[in-house]
């Protein structure tokens, strides 16, 4: 829809000028000045994370412009919020999609202990490469405090906005030189118990399902090889096929792993939805599952138990990682040190593994 005219005695609005009628946001001005809207923000409220000529050049272009931010209306907003932003974000490597079964269930705890506590849970999706957005629901007064389900590879940027003083809780791994609170399941402990079982029940040649780039993955790979190594299996009895959280890549390189005749009798998935989706795969090659090849996933998210045949999983503790987050976040709004937390994982014993 276009823009009415102007009124005749008005001048047109020169280069630069925000057209949109209302009141100027500051999205605004992040137009105007070729920056982010967090950029914005952060120059306006006097972050030092802006460098001095930015800061300034942001803070005269809203001068001129006669925008300003009402500092005591933020900080009263602050103090009697009641709202908690949630954010999921989006890894182009990982290719893990909100609609994740796994996101989802995670998303369910987190608004069960919020309601509990009596908080509201705003929720957005942004872009990991654009992290520093994840702080604009804090930065405007619209939440007391963040909590970003997924650490993905955005740990440096992760450092700095705790560094920034934004209330910030992180379901993800924990790793060295870490500023941020982390919560997040026993990731070596469930690599290890997931090879550990396959081992026992006989299985010799694996194949693991996963992105050994990212912290939880790569944790879950460690203590994978650990358990080999310690029952005497050196590296050739691993294959690693880096296919993130995408079901189809796994289908399609478990394919190819079949049709160039490679034999291995087990596979570890570091998710549920990549297990079940390469079962199909084993089946359309000949393989029976699990008289040919084991299969052990990793969640138990809420169809697991439903699969064909059900599945052999590492469950995550879903329902007190919500908790957990929520308690951490409060503390670190009310001021107070919140550690990161490693929550124990246990194994679920189905029909997947059972040769």
């Amino acid at each position: 829809m276009s823009l009415p005219p102007a009124p005749p005695e008005s001048d047109p609005p020169g280069p630069g000028t925000p057209t949109r009628p209302g009141r100027l946001q500051m999205a605004d001005i992040a137009r105007i000045a070729g920056v982010s809207v967090a950029t914005v923000s952060r120059a306006l409220n006097g972050s030092t994370e802006v460098s001095a000529a930015t800061r300034q050049r942001i803070t005269e272009l809203a001068r001129s412009l006669n925008y300003t931010i009402n500092i005591s209306a933020k900080n009263l907003r602050l103090r009697h919020n009641r709202t908690v932003a949630v954010v999921i974000p989006y890894d182009r490597q990982t290719r893990l999609h909100v609609s994740d079964p796994f996101f989802l269930s995670m998303l369910g705890s987190l608004a069960d202990a919020l309601t509990d506590r009596g908080y509201d849970m705003l929720v957005s999706r942004i872009d990991a490469d654009q992290l520093e957005n994840a702080s604009l629901s804090y930065d405007s007064g619209t939440a007391l405090g963040i909590i970003l389900i997924g650490q993905w590879h955005s740990h440096d940027q992760l450092n700095r906005l705790a560094d920034q003083g934004v209330p910030l809780v992180v379901w993800g791994a924990q790793l060295p030189q870490q500023r941020y609170c982390s919560v997040g399941g026993d990731n070596l402990g469930g690599g290890r118990l997931a090879t550990r079982h396959l081992i026992e029940r006989g299985c010799r040649r694996f194949v693991f399902l996963g992105d050994p780039t990212t912290p939880e993955s790569a944790l879950r790979l460690r203590g994978h090889q650990q358990e080999l190594a310690e029952a005497g299996l050196g590296p050739q009895a691993c294959r690693v096929l880096a296919v993130g959280f995408d079901a189809a890549r796994a289908r399609t390189e478990v394919g190819r792993l079949l049709e160039q005749g490679v034999d291995f009798d087990a596979v570890v998935a570091c998710s549920d939805v990549l297990a079940t989706a390469v079962v199909p795969v084993l089946r359309l090659h000949g393989r029976e599952v699990p008289r040919d090849v084991a299969v052990v996933g990793y969640d138990d998210i809420e169809w697991a138990s439903h699969a064909d045949p059900p599945l052999t999983t590492v469950r995550q503790p879903v329902a007190r990682a919500g908790v957990e987050m929520v308690e951490a976040l409060l503390e670190r709004v009310a001021g107070r040190d919140a550690p990161p937390r490693t929550l124990p994982v246990e194994l679920v014993v189905r029909q997947s593994s059972m040769r």
